[in-house]
């Protein structure tokens, strides 16, 4: 679970899907031992799989998660740009500094996938999608002895996602005046990150209304 104040809470399940896939590098959580253990890892992301869509990925089998992790209620975190807002940008009294990012908590029961050939689709399928924007694309060729090592040596997993959150913290509990400074000044930064939260945070006022394109 996450704590996700009103204002900042994001519950469209396009923008979820859209975010998981734009950063589908994530963190897959779940208990070994009785002690939190993490896995940093891609997943794949089935829109269409249950109500709020399939997580998918595969691990070594070496590693401890995997038997543990089976059956248990898990969570995915996947997170997204972040950055230092200064209370300087308010230009005002009494206000603090803060961080502003997106990140997405995905909850839901882990699925072991052990059966090689449903495991070498998963590799195949995480693949094409990986490589499909290289110049040359690089293909799992699976008849390979090569392959057939690699596939006892990996397993695959399912989630069904049972709870999606959402957290876009963009500065919207404070007025849109102090907004747009916040806008401009991390625009000014230069480095990615203020620039694309500078730009959701931008997006956001003109779905919203409160400011034009050109600002």
């Amino acid at each position: 679970m996450m704590y996700v104040p009103s204002h900042f809470h994001e519950a469209d399940l396009k923008s979820l899907h859209d975010f998981i896939q734009q950063q589908s590098f994530g963190l897959l959580v779940s208990q070994v031992d009785g002690l939190p253990f993490a896995t940093h890892l891609p997943f794949l992301l089935e829109r269409d799989s249950g109500e709020n869509g399939t997580l998918v990925g595969h691990t070594a089998r070496a590693n401890p998660q995997c038997a543990a992790a089976k059956d248990q209620t898990v969570l995915a975190v996947f997170s997204g740009p972040h950055t230092y807002i200064s209370p300087t940008w308010y230009e005002t009294d009494n206000v603090v500094p803060t961080w502003n990012y997106v990140a997405v908590h995905a909850i839901g029961k882990l699925e072991m996938v052990e059966d090689q050939s449903n495991v070498s689709k998963i590799v195949q399928t995480m693949t094409e999608f990986y490589e499909k924007t290289m110049p040359k694309p690089w293909s799992f060729d699976q008849s390979t002895v090569f392959a057939e090592r690699l596939l006892t040596q990996i397993v695959g997993f399912r989630i069904v996602i049972e709870k999606l959150e959402g957290k876009w913290k963009l500065s919207q509990n404070h007025p849109v005046e102090r907004q747009e400074k916040v806008v401009e000044a991390l625009r000014k930064q230069g480095d990615e990150n203020s620039q694309a939260i500078s730009m959701m945070m931008h997006d956001r006022l003109i779905r919203s209304g409160t400011t034009s394109p050109m600002a």
